[in-house]
């Protein structure tokens, strides 16, 4: 894998990755007491968004191979940084909202907890500074919904 980050003005930046022919790329940019402009996202930030990704990949592919019928899925993501530098990431959670016409609870419950103790590189590598923990909801297509406590 290969990426490459090139500095555009005050704290903007524009990074990409991928092989060519194929590559992506996006914009970053860093808070306003440092020359940011609110151009895109923070480092950190797409750091957060790509673990949200990485383990609703996840979570999707154990679902679809469980047969489960998902229509929708959502990961919503907060955290907690360090107060000092390095300002890692110190906890981490992760609230899945799947959708689908009647789901098996114990079937998304244990999609999330491989995804999180086995798959997902972005989890495990971020679990070695910060506390991780999931939970989930079910929406049933049919208009039930379920709660499921945090793990």
């Amino acid at each position: 894998m290969k990426a490459r980050v090139k500095w555009l003005e005050g704290a903007a930046m524009v990074g990409s990755a991928g092989e060519a022919g194929a590559e992506h790329a996006v914009v970053m940019d860093g808070p306003a007491e440092y020359g940011g402009r609110n151009l895109g996202p923070r480092p950190m930030e797409l750091l957060l968004i790509g673990m949200g990704g990485c383990t609703q990949f996840d979570v999707l592919q154990i679902l679809r191979k469980a047969r489960q019928p998902v229509t929708d899925c959502v990961v919503e993501l907060s955290a907690e940084r360090a107060e000092t530098d390095p300002k890692v990431f110190t906890r981490i959670h992760a609230h899945f909202i799947v959708s689908g016409a009647g789901l098996d609870p114990k079937r998304v419950e244990r999609a999330i907890a491989l995804s999180a103790e086995k798959y997902c590189s972005a989890s495990i590598m971020l679990g070695a500074t910060a506390e991780i923990t999931h939970d989930f909801e079910l929406r049933d297509t049919a208009g039930s919904v379920a709660d499921a406590p945090p793990r």
